[in-house]
């Protein structure tokens, strides 16, 4: 049997191992993905330590994902081999749970995940559920596509499905490796983009990627700061800081909402009646679907918005890793803007790579 390269995490905790795994033709209502590029997601460090439940050790992590099909399981139809596709978070749903049959494919009882329900894109090859499939289309690199699966879909679905419109002011909360897309998307939407971030070092960033203001969060009142503003339609909350996020919603215009995209389990300090005489709403947004990501990457490629990249090949996979994880040096230019190091994975005709980007 043929086999190709992947990291294997043996158990929590445990450093990169580079192994030949066996290649195993896709079962039913399966594709085999050639990997070209793997995003290193901050949330790949919850998997490394295993914080998540039920893994299924040794893994293999990466759920930003884009490379060409290789070899179809029997049952799929709508996919070629030699496709460009992404797969990112959402790895594969039922299609047939109480959510699937609602059309809640996030919520999906069965919801697949790289990394935790299968092995990831820190790898040659990946074998995924064709409904995690995302075509890619022209005008996108692989790297430039594995973002998209995960923050770059996550930060676009949840700005997408906000009650504002063009002109209004839309503030994000975090400069990070989702924050730095956020502002891209928020300034391409039309919306009067603020950015808010520690430290007075951050506003050239912020302008550079579009913000419209900037706003210190170490220098005063954000909320006051957000009112002098006009006060914000929607806050994007992608740094994970309860504290953080709870502190803008008195900057909040009225019936303004509060969505969040940072994972943390802190409690948030808001009371009932912060929301109430204001007739806020606070949401929390998780990615998006195989059909999101497809929305996400054209929008990229129609607007210009990218994530800020370096790539490292498959076997500086621990490197690309433990700069995310330490917050280490960007490249040029990049300062506390997230970059994301991408694991770019060919074969071994070519060497994989990968891709950092800081963590949420």
């Amino acid at each position: 049997m043929p086999t190709h390269r992947a990291v294997h995490v043996k158990s929590a905790g445990e450093s990169f191992e580079l192994v030949d795994v066996q290649t195993a033709a896709p079962p039913p209502g399966h594709v085999r993905i050639d990997v070209n590029a793997c995003g290193v997601c901050g949330t790949d460090h919850a998997f490394v330590t295993g914080a998540f439940p039920n893994l299924s050790w040794p893994i293999t992590p990466g759920h930003e994902i884009a490379g060409t099909v290789a070899e179809l399981g029997s049952g799929v139809d709508g996919f070629t081999v030699g496709e460009r596709v992404a797969v990112g978070w959402f790895g594969g749903n039922c299609n047939h749970c109480v959510p699937c049959r609602k059309g809640q494919f996030m919520q999906c009882v069965n919801l697949q995940v790289p990394s935790w329900n299968y092995p990831g894109g820190y790898a040659e090859s990946v074998t995924a559920p064709a409904t995690a499939l995302a075509r890619i289309p022209d005008g996108l690199s692989f790297a430039e596509a594995a973002p998209m699966g995960c923050a770059g879909v996550t930060t676009y679905n949840a700005l997408r499905h906000t009650k504002a419109v063009g002109g209004d002011r839309v503030a994000v909360l975090g400069i990070g490796g989702l924050g730095h897309l956020g502002i891209q998307w928020a300034r391409a939407m039309g919306f009067e983009t603020i950015a808010i971030a520690r430290g007075a070092g951050k506003a050239q960033d912020a302008t550079d990627l579009g913000a419209h203001h900037y706003i210190d969060s170490t220098g005063g009142d954000v909320a006051e700061a957000l009112q002098k503003l006009g006060g914000a339609q929607v806050v994007l909350a992608t740094a994970a800081n309860s504290a953080a996020m709870a502190a803008t919603v008195g900057g909040l215009a009225p019936q303004g909402e509060l969505v969040i995209i940072g994972a943390t389990f802190d409690p948030l300090p808001i009371s009932p009646g912060d929301l109430l005489f204001g007739n806020f709403s606070v949401i929390g947004h998780p990615s998006g679907t195989s059909a999101d990501i497809e929305d996400t990457m054209h929008f990229a490629v129609q607007s210009g918005v990218r994530a800020r990249i370096e790539e490292k090949p498959l076997a500086d996979a621990a490197e690309a890793y433990a700069a995310m994880d330490e917050g280490g040096p960007l490249p040029h230019g990049a300062d506390d803007v997230a970059t994301r190091r991408r694991l770019r994975s060919r074969r071994r005709r070519r060497p994989p790579t990968s891709v950092r980007r800081r963590a949420r």
